[in-house]
């Protein structure tokens, strides 16, 4: 094992400085220097390799009651984070070991042991724990196999498909067994991405055209199972290619993170009483039960090469907000890493 470094008596991390109004603009954030504090009792000091940046970050940055808290001004955000241990004052963690938590934007992290988790770098690659073995991968998981109650034959339409959680929706639908898998993602590189790479039955440009023909050009069938990354739009056109008992699973809504009027929604949601569909939302922090069988399942996947997965890196903590607008651009595809 590689001596630890010392921690330095400064690290640098975001601040939010302000709440953004429609898309997020560089002055709301400072990159600031703060004290690198010791671990008190029950903590770990982390220093950061990898940082994720999600689309839900946008929800925090605002105000509004939602979910989960919003980021306090003049403080540290917070998103997934993997490190290595560097002073430790908890038992069952020691220095050297590498944890994933919550505690990222910023270089060297303070964290309650409680709340890390201990991850094997042999294993798979640190990066993987923030992606495809982590929160994002068991958001895919849970919403597709729980909430959208997938089974074997089911047609599958996902929007979003290139990114880090539809990549890997359209991956686990097809290695269980659905009948047709069709994806929708913003430019032609990401579609054929999505059937030459990751085994797609058919995808499109929804920037080519109505998303309401294009699917059912892809989809004559009709589709059982709509896992929804995007809402507006896509949203109305799968509830109007639903098959009787269809599903549809909201995991998020990023056409309308940033806008400043009310998006319209579905205008087709009477059609849900004729298929006896139904829309359900849901949030990976109810379907942690999930973890372990998640973990031993994709992780056999990702291991036998049949599962695949790309990483979009970005290098530097002073690139953190830039990765993390990229996200809400579209710019990544796969997993949008921060790497340290």
């Amino acid at each position: 094992m590689t001596d630890t470094p010392t921690p330095p008596a400064t690290a640098r991390e975001w601040h939010l400085l302000s709440r953004p109004v429609g898309w997020p603009e560089p002055e709301n954030f400072a990159l600031v220097e703060a004290e690198v504090r010791s671990p008190g009792e029950g903590q770990v000091l982390v220093r950061n390799e990898y940082l994720s940046v999600d689309p839900y970050m946008r929800g925090r940055m605002s105000a509004a009651k939602s979910y989960v808290a919003p980021y306090e001004l003049g403080k540290a955000m917070q998103g997934g984070a993997v490190g290595e241990v560097v002073a430790s004052n908890a038992e069952g963690i020691s220095v050297g070991d590498h944890v994933l938590h919550f505690l990222g934007w910023r270089e060297y992290a303070v964290v309650d042991a409680k709340s890390a988790v201990t991850v094997d770098p042999q294993a798979a690659p640190l990066s993987a724990y923030l992606g495809v073995l982590g929160m994002t991968g068991l958001t895919a998981y849970a919403g597709l196999l729980r909430t959208a109650s997938f089974k074997e034959g089911d047609s599958v339409f996902v929007s979003g498909a290139a990114g880090a959680v539809g990549s890997q929706v359209g991956q686990i639908a097809k290695l269980k067994g659905a009948s047709r898998v069709i994806g929708s993602a913003g430019s032609d590189e990401k579609v054929k991405l999505l059937t030459e790479e990751y085994g797609f039955d058919a995808a499109f440009n929804y920037k080519n055209g109505p998303v309401s023909e294009q699917l059912r050009a892809a989809a004559p069938d009709g589709v059982d199972v709509y896992f929804d990354n995007v809402g507006g739009d896509h949203l109305e056109a799968a509830v109007g290619s639903l098959n009787r008992d269809g599903r549809i699973a909201v995991c998020g809504a990023i056409s309308v993170y940033n806008n400043t009027e009310p998006a319209p929604g579905p205008r087709n949601l009477a059609r849900l009483i004729q298929t006896r569909g139904r829309i359900e939302g849901f949030l990976v922090g109810d379907h942690y039960d999930l973890q372990p069988q998640f973990v031993q399942e994709v992780g056999a996947w990702v291991r036998s090469g049949e599962l695949k997965y790309r990483e979009t890196v970005v290098e530097g903590i002073g690139n953190n907000l830039e990765a993390f607008l990229g996200v809400l651009r579209g710019d990544n595809t796969g997993k949008m890493i921060v790497k340290l």
